[in-house]
This record gives structure tokens, sequence and C-alpha cells, in this order.
């Protein structure tokens, strides 16, 4: 079998993974709203920029909003469209290593999609997701782009611009100890530094789609998880803090995979070995 190729192509950016002998080979985003067409530019350039042919490719997959403006195929290339809770699904399972989950995509927004590896039903989904953290940060802190956002968020402190239970309280409350927050970004921000500000909006995604995603997991009867977080986000490196944040306060296991952002791509690719 051939090199396949998967494309998730989101709201907000593109991402391609490439896959050979059960493998990721080579994976790319590409910042940017891109509706698929048959000569699609980024793919070329993804190709190029990894050392491949056109010739070398068996077959494409698309996931994403973007892949609805598809017809026919991509670069000559035999060329599938995969459902998107189905490519999530999929490739939530494949980078976990496990059989069942609720996989949480954080694109643009956020979605829960309960996962067997045969059925993959959406539970339900949040406009509060990376286009979120992208829209609200760029406007707090003047930065150009993601890359640079995470940047500044990784140079901050939420809890400089987040209320916490130990501002509030001299006892914890219940199991909530003083490090938890009470409220986001309600702090005055006037004289809040950028990466504070950048630092305290990713806190507030991520402990949003958190929380979100323990309710999915309850409802659906695996509140002991697992739970997968894929996309961008996932691999901020606060996601981390978060996880252990709640990890301590309620029983769900949380996976953050390698390569979590590519989790449809791959998905979508992944539906050829089916």
């Amino acid at each position: 079998m051939g090199i396949l190729i998967g494309i998730d192509a989101g709201g907000s950016s593109v991402k391609t993974a490439a896959l050979s002998g059960g493998k990721i080979i080579c994976a790319q985003r590409v910042d940017g709203a891109f509706p698929l067409c048959g000569d699609f530019g980024p793919l070329r350039t993804f190709l190029d920029a990894n050392g491949l042919r056109v010739s070398d490719v068996e077959r494409i997959c698309t996931t994403g909003v973007g892949s609805s403006f598809l017809t026919g195929d991509i670069c000559g290339i035999p060329t599938d469209t995969v459902p998107e809770f189905a490519a999530v699904g999929r490739g939530g399972l494949w980078l976990a290593g496990v059989k069942k989950a609720v996989v949480v995509s954080i694109g643009t927004g956020t979605s829960f999609v309960l996962a067997d590896g045969k059925s993959f039903i959406h539970l339900g989904g949040s406009g509060v997701g990376g286009g979120t953290f992208m829209g609200l940060g760029r406007k707090l802190t003047g930065a150009a782009g993601f890359d640079e956002l995470c940047a500044l968020a990784k140079m901050g402190h939420p809890a400089n611009v987040d209320i916490t239970v130990g501002d509030i309280s001299n006892d914890s409350i219940g199991n909530l100890s003083a490090d938890v927050t009470a409220a986001n970004l309600s702090k005055p921000l006037e004289n809040a530094s950028a990466e504070d500000l950048a630092a305290g909006v990713l806190n507030m995604v991520l402990e949003t789609v958190f929380a979100l995603a323990v309710f999915a997991a309850r409802g659906a009867g695996l509140a002991e998880g697992p739970v997968v977080l894929t996309g961008s986000l996932a691999k901020a490196g606060h996601a981390a803090v978060v996880r252990e944040a709640f990890s301590r306060l309620h029983p769900t296991r949380f996976i953050l995979p390698d390569s979590a952002e590519f989790a449809a791509a791959t998905g979508a690719a992944l539906t050829v070995c089916v």
C-alpha cells in the first residue's frame, strides 16, 4: 500500500498527515481557511516540503468543513470525504491507543464524540474553542497569530487575571482548593500584561473544554474516562496543567496524545484501512 494522506480542512487551519506502514511519517498545519479543490495548493506544498511525489500517494481522505466544497479528486489522486465526527473519533482512539473513549476535538469550536471504533456519536459541542482563544486573545494582546499567542501564554500566569478560591475565601470550599479558578478573567485587567492576558484566555478556554468533557463523559457512562483531548490547543503546554487540576477534582482519566492536532486528519486517512 502506498502513502495515505488525511486532510482536515477546518474553519481556521488545514492539517495534513501522511501515513505509511501504520505510522504518521509527516504532518503539517497551515493557518487559514482553504476550501478544498482539485488543484489544492497546500497539498502540493506539503508534498514538496516532505520530499514526496504525487505518484507516491495512493489515496486522499478529507474531512472538516472545508471538505464540503470538494468536487472530484485532488491533484489527480483518488479522493474521498469522511464525516468529521468519524474522523475525529477514529483518529483520537488510534492516537491514544484505546478502544473506547469520549474524544474531544478542540478546533475553532469544540465537539465531543463518543467513539468505540465502530460507531461515532456526536454528544454535543461548544462555541468555545481555538477560535475563542484566537479572537479574544488577539484583541486583548495584539498578537499576530496562533503561535505568537501561545508563546505569550507560556510566559504568563492566569492567577494574575483570574479570581481563585483563595482570593475570596480563607478556607477551601468543598473539594476546591485555594488555587482552583473561581472566575476567569475577573481581576482588573487595565494594567495586566499581554502575557498574563494570553494565559488567562487560554486557561478560560481549556477549563471550559475540560469541564464540558467531564459532563459529556458522565452522560455517556464513562465518568472515569478515558477522555481523549485532540486539536491544536490540546498540545498547548497549559493543557497539561489544567488536566492535572481536573484530575484532582474528578475521577476522569484524561489523555493528551502525541500528534493531537492531527487527530481528524489521521482518522480520515485511517478510514481506508477499515
